[in-house]
């Protein structure tokens, strides 16, 4: 799209689909990030699969990274990967977007799949980048990704990117017309994933009508902090696409660093104000904790801390998504109690337990997990000594403002939907 030289940051990509004569409902499996504690539905998967073509064979589920047999299996997925190109397995739709439409129970959620420039993008705290990690990223899981994706020609991306467009001008317009649009996949997801849905878009005029609307956000942005794209989902495999780029890179001039395929990566780009793209918080619990030293390192993050006893958990969470100060929700074997914090050190309640996490753990003073669900985290905050922290809702309105001002949220603060509603794998590239 050379009129629009301006805005290299996204772009439409060489997307590769797998031809008619193929299972789409064998071809799509979940996030290989998802069901990691849970060998019995990639068994059932696998199961399903059996000899069909899939990206199970092309992908690494993560439930097998610490397997004796991992150097044997991403040699297996390379080889595929040659197998399936050499096969001809693929329809490929040159310099294309693809309107993605996801449904799921009784939700529908729109995104579109597109490039991203890898040189546009800084997964460490505090860059000013305008792609930019949600949560903070782990260094540690970077390197075993790597060994994944080093050698493969193809990349088939589980990535979700997020925009924040309230006017709803990049992504809904698609959706308005998508019955003019030709169809490139229709299928129901395995493993009561939902349904998925694709839409081609090749032509001049929408792509241009595309990256117009992306310029527009990008310059509605702050020059000196401009957030124009936020991770969703994936942020270490977008992480490991980077790393990989700047290998690659140390040996390409400057020519090749221009047009070299692993300078970008295909995603899925979704806008938070989508109705059908649901959050999630991720909610605390305290292990062996004594409750003086989890008060004591509460009150260094604040001026002042003001606790109240509940009834119920329908007021709990009331209280603590209502607009005001700072709160969270406390649940102890003696109740329920909504905690208010004065001067809160960080904009958010799950920055703010971050630093009391950070503290109690570096101290030994207990030990902590992450839970969905406010009925379990309750449940196990019901033993002596244990303490459960509800956090309130992720914003959709204070989310980018959010990262701007902490410089991207703790670890394990949301999830997008529950795990059979991730990204299902469909769409292809070439990276070599």
């Amino acid at each position: 799209m050379e009129n629009n030289a301006s805005l290299t940051i996204v772009r439409p990509a060489d997307i590769l689909l797998p031809n008619s004569s193929i299972d789409l409902k064998k071809w799509a499996t979940v996030a290989c990030d998802q069901f990691t504690s849970q060998p019995e539905y990639w068994k059932e998967v696998e199961a399903f699969v059996a000899e069909s073509p899939s990206t199970l064979k092309l992908t690494y589920p993560e439930v097998y990274l610490e397997s004796p047999d991992k150097e044997e299996r991403i040699k297996r997925i390379n080889d595929e990967m040659g197998n399936y190109l050499s096969e001809r397995i693929f329809t490929s739709y040159p310099d294309s977007f693809i309107l993605v439409e996801r449904t799921c129970a009784d939700s529908v959620r729109y995104g579109l799949m597109a490039a991203l420039d890898l040189e546009g993008y800084d997964y460490s705290k505090g860059s000013k980048t305008l792609i930019r990690a949600t949560e903070g990223t782990i260094l540690e899981r970077i390197p075993p990704r790597k060994e994944i994706r080093k050698n493969a020609v193809l990349e088939l991306p589980h990535i979700m990117v997020l925009i924040s467009d309230e006017k709803e001008s990049v992504i809904e317009p698609l959706v308005s017309k998508k019955d003019d649009l030709e169809i490139v996949y229709d299928t129901d997801l395995m493993m009561e994933g939902g349904h998925l849905k694709g839409y081609l878009i090749d032509k001049k005029e929408d792509k241009e009508a595309i990256l117009n609307a992306f310029k527009a956000l990008q310059d509605s942005l702050d020059p000196a902090n401009p957030l124009l794209f936020a991770m969703g989902d994936g942020n270490h495999s977008l992480a490991t696409a980077k790393s990989c780029w700047e290998d690659v890179k140390k040996d390409l001039d400057d020519t090749q660093k221009a047009s070299h395929p692993a300078r970008y990566a295909l995603v899925e780009i979704e806008n938070i104000f989508c109705p059908g793209l649901e959050f999630e918080p991720i909610h605390r619990v305290f292990f062996n904790l004594k409750e003086k030293d989890f008060s004591s390192e509460l009150i260094k993050h604040a001026k002042s801390a003001y606790m109240k006893k509940v009834g119920s958990k329908e007021e709990l969470l009331d209280m603590i998504n209502c607009k005001g100060r700072q709160k969270f929700g406390i649940s102890r074997t003696e109740g329920l109690y909504v905690c208010e914090l004065i001067g809160a050190e960080c904009f958010t309640a799950a920055a703010t337990m971050q630093l009391v996490i950070d503290s109690l753990l570096e101290k030994k003073l207990c030990s902590v997990d992450y839970i969905h669900g406010v009925d379990v985290t309750i449940d196990l905050s019901q033993k002596e000594g244990n303490i459960g922290i509800i956090l309130p809702n992720v914003s959709k309105k204070t989310f980018f403002e959010t990262i701007l001002k902490d410089g991207s949220f703790p670890r394990k603060t949301f999830s997008i939907g529950h795990a059979n509603e991730k990204r299902y794998y469909m769409e292809a590239r070439c990276i070599k």
